[in-house]
């Protein structure tokens, strides 16, 4: 059977996700971020030698990285109709949202949070001018990366239901994340009525809330 080593409000909820739309047997191990530092905690160096989730175990077989998970799983389990034909159109669409997800559209978003997290890191008497600092990278380089993402993702969504065709497929669960995370930070406006749809949608999938009861909190729900 499967072992996820589950980090809770984390990327690893995508591969529950993508567990029980495939119908795959599962064991969760759970792990909590420390309360102040938001870290993964130390057992997942065990596990890992960089302490991070997800990573799965199947067997003898260990794979971390979330991309590199869902591409184990769609070629080691046959029937699951979440991966386009190679070679066609929307294939290469897959492809590309696949490893878009943990890429480009992740990157502002992580550096988002580290700014932002910044102040309150950092000791009381520097704190005013860490603050200004980072202030002023999010509002002048951060936020305006991140609006272009967003702006991006909602014309995409306009050329297709899902995110590599008119078919529900593993590219949307990778992308729930970015959009989830974009979403906690600045709530989606009037102006982004496909990402606010996407979301509503696959939040009532049947899989997806399964995972959520397997996974426990997640904040980005």
């Amino acid at each position: 059977m499967i072992i996820v080593h589950h980090l809770n409000n984390s990327r690893s909820q995508r591969v529950l996700w993508l567990l029980e739309e495939m119908g795959v047997a599962y064991e969760v191990k759970r792990y909590e971020r420390d309360a102040q530092t938001q870290l993964a905690p130390p057992e997942l160096r065990a596990i890992h030698p960089l302490g991070k989730s997800p990573v799965i175990q199947d067997g003898d077989v260990l794979v971390a990285e979330t991309g590199a998970i869902v591409e184990y799983l769609l070629e080691t389990r046959a029937g699951h109709g979440l991966r386009p034909q190679p070679g066609t159109a929307d294939g290469r669409r897959f492809t590309y949202w696949l490893h878009y997800a943990e890429g480009s559209a992740m990157t502002p978003l992580l550096l988002k949070l580290i700014f932002s997290s910044l102040p309150k890191r950092t000791p009381g008497l520097i704190r005013p001018i860490v603050r200004a600092v980072s202030g002023k990278v999010q509002s002048s380089f951060i936020d305006p990366q991140i609006a272009s993402h967003t702006t991006y993702w909602e014309a995409e969504l306009g050329k297709s239901a899902w995110f590599a065709g008119d078919r529900f497929s593993a590219a949307d669960i990778m992308m729930s994340f970015p959009l989830e995370a974009a979403a906690s930070r600045v709530p989606y406006g009037p102006d982004k009525p496909r990402l606010k749809a996407f979301l509503q949608t696959i939040h009532a999938r049947p899989a997806y809330q399964r995972a959520l009861e397997r996974g426990g909190p997640y904040a980005y729900a």
